[in-house]
């Protein structure tokens, strides 16, 4: 999970009941009680909360977590609908957002312009030589294609930005539609090319024109596609890590000409470059050099019109969403004034966080959390030193990672300076998108050869969201995801621990999962483990993800445990270690019943219901195809066949769907 009323967090969590009224446990309303907790627990957790409410057309899932971020999108938009109000002053962030929220809304003016907006692009594209595409795709806004690059942290020396190069320019995103022969693939690409071929004669092109367009375009992607690694192969840090000095890069791709690539970005001094993904490199330049000049820049116009058509006109934005229709199932676009906010939500996230903490996350928040999330390391503390498969050396630079944790709560120190950014509300929607997306990527080459920012937030504020990540050791939770179902502070110890708790322990947990165990204390890739402790922990990883590899999600088709192993891992460590820290914060309690539950049933009833949600087949294909984390149902059934103490909550015994005998169950952290 890469994840307020946090006011009370502590009191909430800590106080008991001195006295005071019974405190909120968990709404039988979720329950369908006519299904026995050993049989399917999700069914029994989470099948009142699934009737009660069936999928709208605009979704193509909706769960308990989906509601939080329905009213983190109100609170929002009631933010920006104050600032629209009052004319703001030109160049202030209260401008740039009431400015591109307004445009967002503005169907008449955009249906007005059709593809006007982006002529002159498409001109550009049309002309390029072979020698310009590659300054062409690094100057052009919306032209992107064949490769993504981005400052970041070295994985080897933390402490440096460099220079990356990763393998792209897939329009639909994910290899294996592409190459698989599956039927649902099949779909998939053909509605593709509809979608292609229909942007391009929405942009002017004849239907010979465009349906050339659509073909030559799928033709180059499919070549990426072959050459790509899959997402599974993506997930091995160690493998990604290439180092390439740009004479080395220049001599063995020179078609790709990434020199003068940066250079077209305004960086005459990459000396070297991360590489991802060297075969694709390589791919890449063979395109570049061998490949009909006309199927490339066919290919270019089709990623940009991808690109653009969801800030053009109703035509085109129908045209993208009837591909997103084919991929997901969703039935009905949502409505406008969603698609407008996450424009400048997205666009200027911390700006709009400024104002979404002021009216709802006090800052003595911060240190509420922090108390809780002090709870759960020293939780995860006791699992490392109660582990019976690892070496106390290992356990020593285990705890020496655990205790140089950087937490991160709310929103940063230090807010995000827009005062760059241009948005002209006399210019088109588009034109303001493409100087957001020009800001972005100078943003991000401002911090090449520098430093790495570690007060720097990865998620704005308002994200339902948090995350742990591997180069700067941290884990972050942003004040949007510190609400209910996560965090109530009506609720009990139980059902809180089993929520945030669990968010909080899950992300602890990443920095010891089958990635995150690669990086050390500072954050550098380093194998810190004895080969003994590591080959103790591969057992048990490869185990846990055979179980999931044989879950059948939908008629054939099975999860993928190896794509969806940290996650699980972390899903797993986050319910052993919040379930010690509830324990440990309540050892001198009386343990009450509410309604009937026991805490401890409260507890992982209270993490079962966050995950509570109605999903078309097409999403549950497609997230099984792309998605690193289970799908909830089975993020709740197969991780909790695993934890003893679940079964003793609820007495599930041998003979039962959800039992696992103990021989089989597999306990990592």
């Amino acid at each position: 999970m890469k994840k307020i009323m946090a006011f009370a967090l502590t009191a909430t969590l800590a106080a008991g009941s001195c006295g005071a009224a019974t405190p909120k446990g968990i709404s039988l309303a979720n329950l369908d009680t006519s299904v026995s907790p050993g049989t399917d627990f999700y069914e029994y957790a989470c099948g009142g909360w699934m009737k009660a409410n069936p999928l709208k057309p605009e979704y193509s899932r909706f769960g308990t977590f989906d509601e939080l971020g329905e009213l983190n999108n109100r609170q929002v938009r009631g933010l920006v609908e104050e600032l629209s109000k009052t004319a703001q002053t030109r160049g202030t962030n209260a401008q740039r957002i009431a400015d591109l929220y307004a445009q967002g809304l503005d169907s008449i003016r955009r249906n007005r312009e059709g593809a006007e907006p982006i002529r002159k692009d498409l001109g550009s594209i049309a002309g390029v030589t072979r020698e310009g595409i590659i300054p062409l795709i690094a100057t052009l806004p919306g032209a992107g294609g064949f490769f993504v690059t981005g400052v970041e942290p070295d994985m080897k020396n933390a402490d440096m930005n460099v220079m990356t190069w990763g393998q792209g320019g897939l329009g639909l995103g994910d290899r294996d539609y592409y190459i698989a022969e599956g039927e649902n693939e099949k779909a998939v690409l053909d509605a593709y090319r509809k979608c292609l071929t229909t942007l391009a004669g929405l942009a002017g092109y004849s239907d010979k024109e465009a349906a050339r367009i659509a073909d030559n375009s799928i033709k180059v992607e499919t070549e990426l596609a072959r050459a790509a690694k899959s997402r599974t192969e993506l997930r091995d840090p160690t493998a990604s890590y290439n180092p390439m000095t740009m004479k080395q890069l220049m001599t063995d791709y020179p078609a790709v000409n990434l020199d003068g690539y940066f250079k077209a970005r305004g960086l005459d001094n990459v000396d070297k470059v991360i590489v991802g993904q060297p075969g694709s490199l390589e791919a890449v330049n063979k395109i570049l050099a061998s490949t009909d000049l006309q199927v490339l820049r066919d290919y270019l116009t089709a990623q940009y019109l991808s690109n653009a058509a969801p800030y053009l006109s109703d035509d085109f934005n129908d045209a993208a969403f009837a591909l997103n229709q084919a991929i997901t199932g969703v039935q009905q676009q949502r409505p406008r004034w969603k698609r407008a906010l996450a424009v400048p939500n997205g666009i200027l996230g911390e700006a709009l966080g400024e104002l979404y903490v002021a009216k709802y996350f006090p800052p003595t928040s911060k240190t509420k959390m922090q108390e809780l999330v002090s709870n759960l390391q020293t939780a995860l503390g006791q699992h490392i030193d109660n582990l019976t498969w690892m070496s106390d050396a290992t356990k020593a630079k285990a705890h020496e990672k655990l205790d140089a944790f950087t937490v991160k709560i709310g929103y940063p120190d230090k807010w995000k300076d827009y005062s760059s950014l241009v948005i002209d509300p006399e210019d088109n929607y588009w034109h303001n998108i493409q100087r957001s997306i020009d800001f972005s990527v100078k943003d991000n080459l401002n911090d090449f050869g520098k430093p790495v920012d570690k007060d720097r937030w990865y998620m704005s504020p308002q994200t339902v969201n948090a995350y742990y990540n591997p180069p700067t050791n941290e884990i972050c939770f942003p004040a949007g995801i510190l609400q209910p179902p996560f965090f109530d502070p009506e609720a009990d110890d139980a059902v809180n621990y089993g929520a945030i708790g669990v968010v909080i322990g899950h992300e602890m947990t990443h920095g010891f999962d089958d990635q995150g165990r690669q990086y050390d204390k500072d954050g550098n890739l380093n194998d810190w483990w004895t080969a003994e402790d590591a080959a103790a922990f591969t057992k048990l990883a490869e185990s846990l993800a055979a179980q999931f590899d044989s879950i059948v999600v939908i008629d054939d088709l099975h999860a993928n445990g190896h794509l969806t192993l940290g996650e699980n891992i972390a899903d797993q460590g986050g319910l052993r270690v919040a379930h010690t820290a509830y324990h440990n914060a309540v050892a001198d309690k009386p343990a009450a019943d509410i309604d009937g539950l026991s805490p401890d049933q409260r507890f992982y009833l209270g993490y079962a219901n966050v995950w509570a949600a109605n999903i078309r087949d097409a999403e549950i294909r497609r997230r099984t195809k792309i998605d690193p984390h289970s799908l909830g149902r089975y993020r709740v059934n197969a991780t909790l066949r695993n934890i003893t103490p679940f079964f003793e909550a609820f007495s599930i015994t041998e003979g039962q769907p959800m039992f696992r005998p103990e021989s089989e169950r597999v306990v990592i952290w």
